[in-house]
């Protein structure tokens, strides 16, 4: 078991090596599925918080678990989609076979990709709300493209609170939670 644990934990590695696509169409950024996913498990936390009847530990398991089949097939953007068909389901069952808890992480990707329970729509709000905090900083830094992506990504968003951060987000700057524009501290450092 503990051999079979320890090829679970170097193959999950493999999403910090692993890159997300679609930066490649946007024409800024970089950013591994690794990253992705521990922002959404963090998105997927706050926006549980937020929904009374929402169990947290699932949807945070469910958001740090859903692209791992991505360290066997890679991550497919919207583009390669039109063209490749990926067998995730198979990708996790071979990952996970012979885990003790490879059933769980079956199962909560499983209801992740079925989207139908609260913590699911959840999770893929998480999903979409990283990749909207990512676009936003590329807008504010410039990047042009990102405008009309925040558009289509906003429209995935399922949830009422999804939603709401969602606008929220769109409404700030990406730098407020450290830039807070007080001039004598940024000319002097504080002294």
């Amino acid at each position: 078991m503990l051999k079979r644990a320890v090829e679970f934990l170097h193959e999950a590695g493999m999403l910090k090596k692993t890159p997300r696509t679609g930066y490649q169409f946007l024409g800024s950024g970089a950013e591994s599925v690794a990253e992705h996913s521990f922002r959404a498990a963090i998105v997927g936390y706050v926006l549980a918080s937020m929904e009374a009847d929402a169990d947290i530990d699932k949807t945070v398991r469910m958001c740090l678990f859903h692209d791992l089949p991505e360290a066997r097939t890679g991550d497919h953007n919207y583009v390669n989609k039109k063209y490749v068909s990926v067998d995730e389901e198979r990708a996790i069952r071979d990952q996970t076979r012979g885990l003790p808890f490879g059933d769980d992480i079956v199962a909560l990707t499983n209801e992740f990709n079925a989207a139908r329970t609260l913590e699911a729509k959840i999770a893929k709000d998480a999903d979409q709300l990283d990749l909207i905090l990512e676009l936003k900083g590329h807008h504010d830094a410039g990047n042009p493209n990102a405008k009309e992506w925040l558009a289509y990504a906003l429209k995935r968003l399922g949830t009422e609170n999804g939603k709401a951060l969602g606008r929220e987000i769109l409404a700030s700057r990406s730098d407020t939670w450290w830039f807070d524009n007080d001039a004598e501290w940024w000319i002097n450092g504080g002294r």
